[in-house]
């Protein structure tokens, strides 16, 4: 596994998996004062209340992202709605609970958010891997 940071404000804590981030930029651009990529810690967990973190950590699109309360004994996520939105030059998001099936035939279960590519040159098909950035990928 890659490398994976935990930043914690005492009532919830963010994970961060490095290996899974597309650098979207909707963590900088929703939360500026917590997400800065170019210091270190890269996250000032104290910048914003808990309840912003966890909306803000809910819209990444690759999962990159996670969070969990610090008072929960079940760490898991709870369902969302399920809707897709269509970002522009960029992945196809699907918020929700989903069942992914590969072309393999093995299943696995994707929660909260996932970006799905749509250019084409992802090297971590279906998932987007940021690549369209780098391919100029309009659409």
């Amino acid at each position: 596994m890659g490398k994976t940071k935990e930043y914690t404000n005492g009532e919830t804590t963010i994970v961060w998996e490095a290996e899974k981030c597309i650098h979207s930029g909707i963590c900088v651009r929703g939360l500026p004062k917590v997400f800065q990529p170019k210091d270190r810690p890269w996250i000032k967990i104290d910048a914003a209340s808990t309840d912003d973190l966890v909306s803000q950590v809910k819209q990444c699109p690759s999962g990159a992202l996670s969070y969990y309360m610090n008072d929960e004994t079940d760490k898991t996520s709870e369902s969302l709605e399920t809707k897709i939105e269509v970002l522009e030059n960029g992945p196809l998001l699907v918020y929700g609970t989903l069942k992914v099936t590969h072309r393999d035939g093995s299943q696995e279960t994707k929660n909260k958010t996932t970006a799905f590519c749509r250019c084409g040159s992802s090297e971590n098909k279906p998932y987007c891997d940021g690549t369209h950035v780098k391919e100029e990928f309009k659409g």
